[in-house]
């Protein structure tokens, strides 16, 4: 399946391209391997199934004459794949060859010579055997990925059969031909195996998440955008890695910067996400109204001294107290523009230009405002990979109040900075945590779990180096 995951990747390559991705994924050499041990595990249990039909005929032995012959029941009971290659073929793509397989089949016999009817059992043996297939994927009608095998070639070295019991002696006398037969039945049955295992690789391709959903408000893509690099050792693809508004692609005022992967071959896997993903998600967040938060004084935790009222805002500018007094207060904090995202070596940064809303709620629940406030901030940013999402974290860094508007005559906006960075960090941050905790999806296929995985920060991205499981 892991095999599989990556070809599908492969299938959504569009004819054109114009765009850098914002996101890029490298198979290496140790995933590579992976996917071959899952793709010899498919073809094998394929194998295993092969039945031939019935075969009979008349063969002259020497001395003796016609004797007519029937084979029957023939199913396999072992079938060994020691030696199989997944090889990267550059600029082509996959090609999967198996060589000294073998195969053990049982079945039974009939013989008829002049009156003389007889049956019994025989064994046949097949060694040398060798195939190979290479690999072709395109999308099907709704725009899925499917694979096919395609330049199969089937060839078996070796064949011998034994016959057991009543006139076993007399079949023995012309069994190479009777092995020349079978051989030739079986060479036609191993490539439509072949080629049916891979099919049935589509209906695990239909579970690639090349739209993913990450809330109501928003989803990924991950479709191709450039044609991979095949190399021999490893399959570097370029990802969309765009957000969008759900049911809504608009494009945003920004393009993906070129970026690489710096070499790693220690994990199966290595997924690179740039600033341009996350400044994306940023901009669709921001374009959807969810970055704004209203804040009442019930979300301010009790043992704190600073409550969203008149009399603690009064306090820092007199005229508050004066002409509203006793009154409730709510905070509206609303994003002036998209936050901008910034990756450092092991530093992730992001900063916000935000207005700071203030208003006093009357008895009769009507908002009355009071101030507005320009609030540009920086919080440092933890990255992680929580199964198989990306997630994240941030701490406040630094604030910097302005004054905005002024509805109750002007007042120093510093006397502010207390209350409001208590604000940020009881309320506005751990809100945002929240939310972030959730993460949003990886490109994944099916039951794929990320195991022994790491995060770097880099300058203009993130790489996730991952070895990769699959369950069920």
């Amino acid at each position: 399946m892991f095999l599989c995951w990556c070809l599908s990747l492969v299938a959504l390559i569009p004819l054109t391209t114009s765009i850098n991705p914002g996101v890029k994924v490298k198979l290496t050499a140790k995933g590579i391997e992976y996917g071959r041990q899952l793709a010899v595990a498919s073809i094998l249990q394929k194998l295993k199934t092969i039945k031939l039909d019935d075969m009979s005929g008349k063969v002259r032995v020497s001395r003796i004459g016609k004797v007519k012959y029937r084979l029957r029941n023939m199913k396999m009971v072992d079938v060994g794949l020691p030696t199989a290659a997944l090889d990267l073929v550059p600029g082509t793509g996959p090609k999967l060859s198996i060589v000294n397989a073998n195969f053990r089949l049982h079945g039974n016999w009939r013989v008829r010579y002049r009156f003389i009817k007889d049956k019994g059992s025989f064994k046949l043996n097949g060694d040398d055997i060798s195939f190979s297939t290479s690999l072709s994927i395109k999308s099907d009608p709704t725009g899925r990925p499917a694979v096919s095998s395609i330049d199969c070639g089937a060839n078996i070295g070796k064949m011998s059969v034994r016959f057991r019991g009543g006139a076993s002696w007399l079949y023995n006398l012309f069994k190479k031909k009777i092995s020349r037969a079978i051989q030739k039945a079986m060479q036609k049955k191993i490539c439509p195996l072949v080629a049916n295992a891979v099919s049935d690789l589509n209906n695990n391709l239909k579970t690639l998440n090349v739209l993913a959903k990450v809330d109501k408000f928003a989803e990924i893509e991950y479709s191709m955008v450039a044609s991979p690099a095949v190399s021999k050792t490893s399959i570097d693809l370029s990802l969309k890695g765009e957000f969008y508004n759900t049911g809504k692609h608009q494009e945003p005022p920004f393009s993906p910067a070129v970026f690489s992967l710096p070499p790693q071959i220690n994990n199966m896997l290595y997924i690179g996400v740039s600033s341009f993903t996350m400044k994306s998600a940023a901009f669709v967040y921001n374009t959807a109204g969810a970055l704004r938060l209203s804040i009442t004084d019930n979300m301010i935790p009790k043992i704190s001294r600073i409550r969203l009222n008149t009399q603690t805002f009064g306090a820092f500018i007199p005229q508050i107290a004066q002409r509203f007094p006793g009154l409730m207060m709510r905070l509206v904090v609303k994003m002036a523009k998209a936050p901008v995202i910034m990756f450092e070596p092991n530093n992730a940064t992001v900063q916000s230009f935000a207005s700071v809303t203030a208003y006093a709620i009357q008895p009769n629940a009507t908002l009355t405002p009071l101030f507005v406030l320009n609030l540009v901030s920086s919080v440092s940013a933890r990255v992680s990979v929580s199964g198989t999402r990306l997630a994240g974290a941030v701490t406040l860094n630094k604030m910097d109040l302005t004054l905005g508007t002024s509805y109750v005559g002007r007042f120093p906006v510093s006397t502010l900075n207390n209350i409001i960075r208590a604000v940020l960090n009881f309320v506005v941050i751990p809100t945002m945590n929240v939310q972030l905790a959730k993460g949003y999806p990886l490109p994944t296929l099916g039951k794929m779990n990320l195991v022994n995985t790491q995060l770097l920060v880099l300058k203009g991205h993130l790489m996730i180096g991952t070895d990769v499981q699959f369950t069920g």
